[in-house]
């Protein structure tokens, strides 16, 4: 099966929602990802956010997989960084080169933004996530840090 790949526009509602569904499957966390989907309007509204990326893989007309990522533009220099913050594939696509793909368009996105990396977090446990990410870049060990803010 061939794949296509594509940055989604504010028109796209459709093809978001699915997504979400693919990440609820693919992160076995069905309730974060489906269990209240925003309105239409508030996903149009961050797909026009300059700084918010989606990209999609399609295989067979469908959403098989995609990733969510954030323009984080720079203070100490007039520059950007891309993060991304979700990337999944549906299971019976894995292993097919969608996940490169994928990165591969958000790299074309990034350069065509003047971005200068694009980088993201694979959990310690995540092997397949890792090796992908592995063969794609280069690995910085890090520590991550959640603050809860209470209201």
């Amino acid at each position: 099966m061939g794949y296509t790949f594509e940055q989604l526009t504010t028109s796209d509602i459709p093809p978001l929602k699915d997504l979400l569904r693919v990440f609820g499957e693919a992160f076995e966390d069905v309730e974060t990802y489906q269990g209240a989907v925003p309105e239409d309007d508030y996903l149009r509204s961050l797909l026009a956010m300059r700084h918010f990326i989606v990209v999609v893989a399609r295989g067979g007309g469908e959403v098989v997989g995609g990733l969510a990522a954030y323009e984080l533009q720079k203070f100490e220099r007039d520059r950007r960084e891309i993060y991304i913050y979700d990337l999944a594939v549906a299971k019976e696509h894995r292993r097919r080169g969608v996940a490169t793909g994928l990165i591969a368009e958000l790299k074309r996105v990034a350069a065509a933004r003047g971005a200068y990396v694009i980088y993201v977090q694979a959990d310690r446990d995540d092997a397949p996530a890792i090796a992908l990410y592995q063969g794609l870049g280069t690995r910085e060990d890090v520590h991550h840090f959640d603050f809860i803010v209470s209201g």
